[in-house]
């Protein structure tokens, strides 16, 4: 795959082989508000994330799964992890469950806390081999610690349900749906907001993008924002297209009804996608990373990231920026299978209340090794216009501040993130590298300063966490979003 070992993608490996062608057959008081786009599940006023170590042992049992939870703070971070062993979790740890595969977060109840959505998209629920499930972690004043199962709504198909998550409000009534895509089918499931605490929602009903149902095709990857500025968010679908099988994201608009296919518009390809208002004119715009070197329209040696600009009729065909690692201003350069842009987020890095890009480069070799990775961080123009390559900064795991050493197949840079974990109003960049230590993973939480630098203070390991170190537990392959 990207170097992205999101388990969600584990489908898509195909597509990176093909060059993304299927041939046909402290206390609250303190804190800065926590911005919209971060989670606060204890609502003590600072953003909180949910790392997956999906391929985790727990007792005994490989691949059963787990999620750590770091619940953000002015000083330093507290570190949770849970499992379906872990009391108020439903279910039990079995082998290749996958718990952790896919999470999303959002306030599905309604009670000013964020939930946290959780995928095993292994789970065998009775004779459904490989069903999958989902699981609902409720936010409260201590944080999560109890949940419920959300119903299967096709409890026999051996589907992976839950393989890809996303929370929006794809209505405008101020309740944080649920997206849910499974294995092989085109059909997402959405979930109306307002669950009880059994899970059960408001309501249910499903879209059907034009992307192929079938073994190893139906839906990779969903997100979502407000790419036409009409106050209702926007479903993201990625896939094979029917058209011509190659891979493309879907926008599908929001509506009053909830996310429709009515309107929806063929985007550019691209497995990983962010949605925000880059060029500050009140519209958010899509962000796509083509990771392939070649073989789709758009790609290019390395991978290219672009930006379809947000307008009243929807996102602008062709983007309207374009980077590679050969862009006048971004370090590097361009090399086969870098995967730059197989990973990316927005987020105000430096406070100057315009968004910046940071960029995965999961693939790219460092001197002495391979597929050790980078990071790319590209900062908001001064003037608000968009993404700059002005100071333009590049981070391994040699870079001054970051912890650790570039190894061969540490994939640092697999999975980012960007979120205010001290409340300093300046958003903190949270990078995986799942191959670190031969497959246990770590994260770091890079601390943005008011120089300008991003540090941290020690890693995030697997052993500092409780998770067990027998197999490839891969923390940090995916970050909730």
């Amino acid at each position: 795959m990207h170097q992205r070992i999101r388990p969600a993608l584990a489908t898509a490996a195909v597509a990176a082989l093909t060059g993304g062608l299927l041939t046909f057959a402290a206390g609250p008081a303190a804190a800065a508000p926590v911005a919209a786009s971060d989670a606060d599940f204890n609502k003590d006023g600072y953003a909180d994330v949910a790392v997956s170590a999906s391929r985790a042992t727990v007792a005994g049992k490989a691949a059963a799964g787990q999620v750590v939870i770091i619940y953000g703070g002015r000083s330093d971070t507290r570190k949770v992890a849970i499992s379906q062993n872990t009391a108020g979790v439903p279910g039990t740890a079995e082998k290749n469950d996958f718990f952790g595969g896919d999470t999303t977060y959002g306030d599905f109840d309604n009670d000013g806390y964020d939930d946290l959505a959780i995928g095993a998209l292994g789970e065998d629920m009775g004779s459904d081999k490989d069903g999958g499930t989902l699981i609902i972690m409720w936010g409260s004043a201590s944080g999560l610690k109890k949940g419920s199962t959300v119903a299967d709504p096709r409890p026999t198909k051996h589907d992976h349900f839950a393989m890809g998550l996303e929370a929006a409000d794809f209505n405008k009534d101020g309740k944080d749906d649920l997206a849910i895509s499974s294995r092989g089918s085109a059909t997402v499931d959405i979930l109306r907001g307002g669950f009880n605490r059994s899970a059960k929602p408001a309501g249910r009903y499903t879209v059907t993008p034009a992307i192929q149902d079938g073994q190893d095709t139906g839906v990779h990857n969903l997100h979502s924002g407000d790419a036409n500025g009409d106050g209702r968010e926007d479903l993201l679908v990625n896939g094979y297209s029917t058209r011509d099988g190659y891979n493309a994201n879907y926008w599908l608009p929001g509506s009053s009804r909830g996310a429709t296919t009515s309107g929806a518009q063929k985007l550019p390809a691209g497995l990983i996608t962010d949605v925000g208002d880059t060029d500050n004119d009140g519209i958010q715009d899509i962000v796509l990373g083509i990771h392939w070197d070649n073989g789709i329209a758009g790609a290019a040696l390395g991978g290219k990231v672009i930006i379809a600009k947000g307008t009243r009729s929807g996102p602008a065909h062709g983007a309207r920026q374009s980077f590679t690692q050969n862009t006048s201003g971004v370090p590097g350069g361009s090399e086969k299978q870098d995967a730059f842009g197989g990973e990316l987020d927005l987020g105000d890095v430096n406070g100057d209340k315009r968004l910046d890009l940071v960029i995965g480069a999961a693939g790219e070799d460092l001197a002495g090794g391979k597929d050790q990775g980078t990071v790319t961080v590209l900062y908001g123009a001064a003037n608000g216009s968009g993404i700059s390559t002005a100071g333009a900064r590049v981070l391994n795991q040699d870079t001054t501040g970051v912890p650790n050493h570039s190894e061969t197949k540490d994939w640092f840079g697999s999975e980012v993130h960007v979120d205010d974990l001290n409340g300093d109003r300046r958003g903190d960049v949270i990078v995986g590298a799942p191959g670190e230590d031969g497959g246990n993973g770590a994260v770091f939480t890079l601390r943005s300063q008011a120089n300008g630098t991003l540090t941290s203070p020690a890693g995030i390991y697997v052993t500092t966490v409780g998770i067990s170190t027998a197999g490839s537990p891969w923390l940090g392959t995916n970050f909730s979003d």
